[in-house]
């Protein structure tokens, strides 16, 4: 039987967490027992209310765009500097190396083996498909016009509903599914393509974009769905590891996009978790619900019924990558945290 495909997961993701000193040319180096260059890095001020920022190696590490907004591309030369070989590099800007500030980002590393793709290409208006590189089926992608200031970050999830590919959500906006042939063309992906519809946010004619691609593999990513029942016993989530990052939405009610991981609290090999912060607001760092989840060996368990995660009846969509397979391609298991 094979438990998981990746036996160390921080060759591929990691989260860091650093504390500002409005230096210039900073390196952060991340803190896994494996180097990892990334070719995506989520940045976000942990302890003020500022934009969090991506910037990819496909684009260039100095443009960002902000997952929060509705922005087009800008270049920004002090905030994600350049790609290390185990990290990656900070200036002055207040969003990144703020003096005394506190700082989080996630990063990833672009590999088929990892189920992750970066594609840019060029929109036309007319419904098409794109290439990506997964040989996969990609169960999660997320993505954005550079050049169009008034467009939204379209996000396909294959777990949305019963018919995904007819439906869509929007990364920067807290509004619920919804159907629109416009987004994905009603065709779902397939291991060598993803299809696009008419509309402006995933297809403006003439406009750049930019989209990231993500493939499940077992023992290191999951993009699932689960429904709340309310009650501070709530549903156990299965992933098959140790989850290390956790974003998740109500995807049929009105709500905001939220993430947890598992280096930002004073106790970070206890549970439970409670330490958010949200794709789509600016907002520091907070805690306004206290237990909301716990880190589990094979998945997480929600502890409270806040509606933010656990309406009763409500439907949820969530994106995972492992801290550690639950059990190693030597059938070898792994803790609870």
């Amino acid at each position: 039987m094979a438990y998981t495909t990746i036996n160390d997961p921080e060759a591929y993701f990691q989260t860091v967490i650093w504390t500002g000193n409005g230096s210039d040319d900073r390196s952060i180096t991340l803190p896994g027992d494996t180097d990892l260059q990334p070719n995506m890095v989520w940045v976000k001020s942990r302890g003020n209310a500022d934009w969090g920022r991506i910037v990819d190696s496909v684009r260039g590490a100095t443009k960002t765009l902000i997952p929060g907004d509705t922005g087009n591309e800008s270049t920004e030369a002090d905030i994600i500097q350049a790609f290390e070989s185990d990290g990656f590099q900070v200036g002055t800007d207040n969003n990144a190396n703020r003096s005394s500030g506190t700082f989080v980002a996630w990063c990833w590393k672009e590999s088929a083996t990892a189920g992750f793709d970066i594609v840019s290409y060029t929109g036309n208006g007319s419904a098409r498909t794109i290439s990506h590189s997964l040989s996969a089926v990609p169960k999660f992608i997320f993505l954005k016009s550079r050049d169009n200031g008034a467009s939204g970050w379209a996000v396909y999830h294959g777990a949305n509903t019963s018919a995904p590919e007819t439906d869509y959500l929007i990364l920067s906006d807290t509004a619920a599914t919804t159907d629109n042939s416009g987004y994905w063309n009603d065709t779902a992906p397939t291991s060598s393509v993803f299809s696009l519809g008419t509309l402006n946010d995933p297809n403006k004619a003439s406009d750049n974009f930019i989209a990231y691609l993500f493939a499940e593999k077992q023992g290191f990513s999951k993009f699932g769905t689960y429904t709340g029942n309310g009650n501070a016993d709530g549903p156990m989530v299965f992933t098959g590891f140790r989850p290390a990052w956790i974003m998740y939405k109500p995807s049929s009610a009105v709500d905001n996009w939220e993430i947890i991981d598992i280096k930002r609290t004073n106790a970070q090999l206890g549970n439970p978790k409670d330490e958010l912060l949200y794709t789509n607001l600016d907002n520091a760092e907070g805690t306004d619900q206290t237990d909301r989840l716990d880190i589990l060996s094979n998945g997480f368990k929600i502890r409270t019924g806040n509606n933010d995660y656990n309406g009763d009846g409500t439907s949820y969509i969530y994106m995972a990558f492992a801290e550690q397979p639950f059990v190693n391609s030597e059938g070898v298991p792994c803790n609870a945290r």
